[in-house]
């Protein structure tokens, strides 16, 4: 098997990137953008509008009625109604604009969750072998949580504040240059604090993702593996694990959280200084009289208006680092190199048409016939499939400093059933990753010929669908016990999915149950026995009816009574058949045509039961003791 590989991936840091790949993703919805842009500039400048309105209300409205005995309102509720037309627009311009935002965030996640479940799909099996399933599920909540957070409510405040803060600052010279001078300083300094935290929370940030991917990863091993701790009273020992790990959170998280925490706080109560220093300056100029009330009470408000979105975005700093920490996680998987395929022959359904003088040719067929061919795209030939296997000279390792196989030579031939035997970690599994092409064997290092083509010249897809697999640890998916099994070949019938029942012998054991082929699998088939969901797998394998079967150690959870009663049925599905079987109880594979005794990735024995018997050596010895064991 492959080697544990330690959990975390290295993740790109560069926010220059990631925030360019998320605009990418953004530029689908052109058209939508247009209308953001246009509802948050109506929003904004209802802002500034109203604001403004302030100048000549008090200049003009309120401070000439001062004193009189029956002042005139009229013109001032011209003015009310203006203004509350004004912010009427704004209020409109808002809902709206916040509408088509939560649209573009949800299909920009949609689109996002796609390209990843896709990337997921294409990746080779080495891919999750180094990767906890944890921490793979954290990139679906998580991260794309935080990205929906940032599309949701940080972008349409980013973009409502740049274009108000750009707005207001052009009113603010108009009113008084001196004054907005006074405020640029203020804020300058508020910006190169914010900056300095920013940096700080963006390291903190990424650390605490990690340590969450890794807490996540280890309760889903727990959870899985509930019965092996409880076995072995493992309790103790992984509430201390978990306790690490959740302290290695907690610390991650505060770190992060208190950059995050102290920005926004800080930047309320500095843009609280900067009001009152604005406030002293326009009190001076107002007594020395160069300059009036309306104006003062209009750019004291624009300084609030001005300092809310910078103070604004300084509190989304720690949920905008957050997404993009995330954004940065997801993308890392969505740019890993996929799984490659250089394979061109293809596998077609084929029949033999007779010619016109008499004689049968192999023709491709688009319906199913039960026979199978190669097709070269180079000549459109077609060449049957036989199933006929050739390990020729194979060494390979999983790491490039550790051969696993040595110099391994097999030849199986048509119908044949090649079975391996050996102890744990001699290499057996090792061997059929490499024939379905989990694994490929580098250059130089030997290869393997299926009916004469070597495999990485045959597609991975088409190499796969020739070979129906039962593995040692099954794995059922949610749904009825009918479409488990339906699953090795989706175009089969009820009548095949029952035949195939019948073949592995588990139609017995599905009608006693409530709701027959009916009856809803969850948790990986957790209501039904480990033997049940192994003739799940058979049965599964059985009703996609392919040229070459690869059994690893598919009757090693069923007991001896019942694998007794599938033998037949096993030995009918292999029938004409090529047969790969990795086999623990070596009862099982004495009609092998030829037994493979593997050690430390090399052949040291071969033959049949009966030769290897008679030669007394390492398979006499594990036969002996296997039966002891049984």
């Amino acid at each position: 098997m492959p080697p544990h590989k330690p959990k975390g991936f290295a993740k790109p840091k560069n926010t220059k990137k990631t925030l360019l790949r998320i605009l990418s993703y953004m530029g689908k919805f052109k058209s939508l953008w247009i209308l953001v842009f246009f509802f948050v500039f109506v929003r904004s400048f209802a802002s500034v509008a109203g604001t403004y309105i302030l100048k000549p209300a008090i200049n003009d409205y309120i401070i000439p009625l001062i004193g009189q005995q029956n002042p005139d309102f009229s013109d001032s509720k011209r003015l009310l109604i203006k203004v509350m037309i004004i912010f009427a627009c704004g209020v409109a311009a808002t809902y709206i604009n916040q509408r088509i935002m939560i649209f573009i965030g949800t299909r920009l996640l949609l689109n996002i969750r796609k390209d990843l479940f896709n990337k997921l799909e294409q990746l080779p099996v080495s891919f999750y072998d180094s990767h906890t399933h944890g921490e793979l599920m954290s990139r679906f909540t998580n991260d794309t949580d935080a990205l929906r957070e940032m599309m949701s409510h940080l972008i349409p405040q980013l973009l409502s504040s740049v274009i108000s803060v750009a707005a207001i600052f052009v009113m603010m010279i108009v009113l008084s240059p001196i004054l907005t001078a006074v405020m640029i300083v203020t804020m300058a300094l508020m910006m190169l604090l914010a900056g300095w935290i920013g940096k700080k929370s963006a390291s903190s940030f990424r650390k605490n993702q990690k340590a969450l991917g890794e807490l996540n990863g280890y309760v889903e091993e727990m959870i899985e593996g509930q019965k092996v701790i409880k076995v072995f009273n493992y309790e103790d020992k992984a509430v201390e694990r978990f306790e690490k790990l959740n302290e290695e959170l907690c610390k991650a998280g505060t770190a992060a959280n208190t950059f995050g925490g102290i920005l926004g706080p800080l930047m309320n109560n500095l843009s609280h200084a900067q009001y009152a220093i604005v406030a002293v300056v326009s009190a001076f100029r107002v007594i020395s009289g160069n300059m009036d009330l309306g104006t003062v009470a209009a750019f004291l408000q624009y300084t609030r208006s001005f300092s809310q979105p910078v103070s604004m975005m300084g509190q989304q700093a720690a949920s905008l680092l957050n997404a993009l920490a995330g954004a940065e996680r997801i993308f890392a998987i969505i740019d890993e190199v996929p799984e490659v395929d250089e394979g061109k022959i293809t596998l077609v359904n084929a029949y033999d048409a007779r010619t016109s003088d008499g004689k049968f040719q192999l023709v491709q067929s688009f319906a199913k016939t039960g026979e199978w061919a190669w097709k070269n795209p180079s000549d459109g030939s077609l060449k049957r499939l036989t199933g006929e296997v050739v390990f020729d000279h194979v060494n390979f390792g999983y790491k490039a400093e550790k051969t696993i196989l040595h110099d391994l030579c097999i030849h199986a031939k048509l119908g044949q059933k090649i079975a391996f035997v050996g102890s744990t970690g001699s290499g057996k599994t090792t061997t059929i990753n490499l024939l379905t092409r989990f694994y490929d064997i580098p250059e130089g290092q030997g290869r393997i010929l299926f009916d004469g083509f070597p495999i990485n010249q045959i597609s991975k897809a088409s190499l796969r669908r020739s070979f129906g697999m039962v593995q040692q640890n099954t794995h059922l998916f949610t749904g009825t016990i009918r479409e488990n099994i339906r699953y090795g070949n989706l175009d089969a019938s009820d009548l095949q999915v029952y035949e195939a029942a019948r073949l592995s012998n588990a139609d017995s054991f599905i009608r006693h149950l409530e709701k027959g082929y009916d009856t809803v699998i969850t948790g990986d088939g957790a209501s039904l026995s480990q033997g049940q969901r192994q003739l799940l797998a058979i049965a599964r394998a059985a009703v996609a009816n392919p040229p070459v079967l690869i059994l690893d150690e598919a009757t090693s959870s069923i007991d001896t009574r019942t694998e007794a009663l599938i033998e037949k049925g096993m030995d009918s599905l292999m029938k004409g058949r090529t047969t790969f079987v990795i086999a623990h109880r070596l009862s099982t594979v004495r009609n092998a045509d030829e037994i493979i005794v593997l050690e430390h990735g090399k052949i040291i024995e071969r033959g049949t039961h009966e030769q290897l018997i008679a030669k007394k050596g390492r398979y006499h010895f594990l036969y002996s003791g296997n039966l002891m064991d049984d």
